[in-house]
């Protein structure tokens, strides 16, 4: 009997472990996709290494992005947010352009969180150093492919799109293109 109790005993928790841990894991699938057109001629700005979008090509979109924690794991691209960067339109959370020497980034959509996180700082970890830079756009993982957004493939779900300054800071050359990184909120 006291084998069944014991045995009984160790479904349970290991059942409840699974169940909280699942909940607490908040899974994030695509949510749909977007068939890719050509940019007109001169549409598509590719400066920081910018992807154009491909005739038919299929991307993936998302709504939402991972768990934030202490330590979120993601990838650094780099944009630019001055006027005629290949940012387009001025920054969402403040309707301005940022110059490139200043520490500011845009993130996938789940993380921008419709705006939530605006005009507030992260913490960008890598190469053994830390940045500090204030949130000022979404990089849109819903849409793409279209004037709006330059043209451009909709961002992956666990992006942290960042100007010139942020890579400066974390002594890595922006030509590199993508950098795994880790961010927390400040």
């Amino acid at each position: 009997m006291k084998n069944l109790s014991l045995g009984a005993l160790l479904f349970v928790v290991l059942f409840l472990g699974t169940h909280f841990s699942e909940a607490r894991l908040q899974v994030c699938n695509p949510s749909g996709t977007i068939i890719g057109k050509n940019p007109p001629p001169g549409q598509c700005n590719q400066e920081n290494q910018s992807d154009c979008c491909k005739q038919g090509k299929s991307y993936t979109t998302y709504k939402c992005s991972p768990s934030v924690s202490g330590s979120t794991k993601a990838v650094l691209t780099i944009n630019s947010f001055e006027k005629g960067g290949d940012g387009g339109a001025p920054s969402e959370c403040d309707n301005k352009y940022h110059s490139d020497d200043t520490p500011v980034v845009a993130l996938s959509t789940g993380w921008y969180s419709g705006g939530s996180r605006c005009l507030k700082n992260i913490k960008i970890s890598a190469n053994g150093r830390s940045v500090t830079a204030k949130v000022v756009d979404e990089c849109d993982s819903t849409m793409g492919c279209d004037n709006d957004h330059d043209y451009q493939p909709p961002c992956p779900n666990n992006i942290v799109d960042a100007s010139k300054a942020v890579w400066k800071a974390l002594g890595v050359s922006g030509n590199v293109g993508e950098l795994d990184i880790t961010w927390s909120d400040a």
